[in-house]
């Protein structure tokens, strides 16, 4: 077992060497910043360089370089590169999005495949978008149907970017599995959106919409919205970290998704808005095109449950949505 849960003054607990590629991003720095936090020792492999309290050395996701030093002997390897679906779906943005996330998982396969002294413990990302559309019940790990081509009304099949998404994600889960390493204990993080109370995210989007009395329902409100409080998936991945039995695909998430209608509510009271401006379908589609991004992220209904980490007795800091709003609020207003 790692043990990360005595932190940094804890008593004959080593710090850890902690090896993050694709770690540049909003989830990647406060997860960094967490495990520093603790006394860990993080390495984040990035394109591109940057001003950070931790290591970081360059890679390009596509070959072997010196970068792969960085792995020989360390503990634990986090990837969570991946290149941001919030555009449009063109060939070229579809070519980015699959390399990103399948070259990059092949690429840390093979090399970690050929290490002397490889990490204990590897996560890598995936995505909760893998599950189908799903309204009527919740899907965990056990039970959960992968989507893929599904009908979402009575005469209406899944779109086709839907489907993109989809094969996307089971292809970055096939090419992390696909290839053994038996030194290595494998964990992907089907995570939900991350919400965090910093600039340029998912939070500020739907903030914005509230703040400027357009924080109705989108669509017809009834398609669920799956989510975790940006606390909660830094201590998740602690948790996994920690406990070996943890092994395959892991939901992270909160444990309450609920419909659109009662999210963008609770986040309006939130803030203090009495109200918001509904979006319908058609025009969150038009939205979209001229926004550059895809209706997908907005429309999916993504009912996802975190079954094996409250099996295995994980307590979430931030369970319900609107607690977690709250506290997303007060911070980003302390901010201002």
């Amino acid at each position: 077992m790692i043990n990360l849960t005595a932190g940094p003054t804890g008593v004959g607990v080593r710090p850890l060497r902690i090896v993050m590629p694709g770690g540049s991003g909003q989830v990647g720095q406060a997860l960094a910043r967490h495990l520093q936090q603790q006394g860990h020792h993080v390495t984040v492999l990035t394109r591109g360089p940057y001003a950070a309290p931790w290591q970081t050395v360059h890679w390009d996701g596509k070959n072997e370089g010196p970068w792969t030093e960085t792995l020989e002997g360390a503990d634990v390897c986090i990837n969570l590169a991946g290149r941001s679906v919030n555009c449009r779906y063109t060939a070229d943005n579809r070519a980015a999005i699959y390399d990103s996330r399948i070259g990059t998982t092949r690429l840390l396969n093979r090399v970690i495949a050929g290490l002397a002294e490889p990490p204990r413990i590897w996560l890598n990302a995936s995505t909760a978008t893998i599950y189908r559309h799903a309204m009527e019940r919740a899907m965990d790990e056990a039970t959960g149907e992968l989507g893929g081509y599904e009908l979402i009304s009575k005469r209406r099949h899944a779109p086709e970017t839907w489907n993109f998404s989809i094969q996307v994600a089971k292809d970055w889960e096939a090419a992390f599995f696909d290839i053994a390493t038996p030194r290595t204990r494998k964990v992907a993080l089907r995570s939900a959106i991350t919400f965090s109370p910093a600039p340029g995210n998912a939070f500020e989007i739907l903030l914005n919409l509230v703040r400027f009395s357009l924080g109705g329902k989108q669509g017809n409100g009834r398609q669920f919205v799956s989510w975790i409080h940006e606390a909660d998936f830094c201590r998740a991945v602690e948790f996994l970290l920690d406990h070996e039995e943890f092994e395959g695909a892991v939901n992270v998430a909160a444990p309450s998704p609920l419909p659109n209608r009662e999210f963008m509510e609770a986040l309006r009271d939130a803030w203090g808005m009495p109200n918001g401006i509904p979006t319908p379908a058609f025009a969150i589609e038009i939205a979209a095109f001229f926004m550059r991004t895809e209706s997908e992220l907005v429309l999916k209904s993504r009912r996802v449950v975190p079954g094996r980490l409250l099996e295995a007795g994980f307590e979430f800091e931030f369970p319900t949505w609107p607690e977690a709003a709250e506290d997303l609020v007060r911070q980003w207003k302390s901010r201002e």
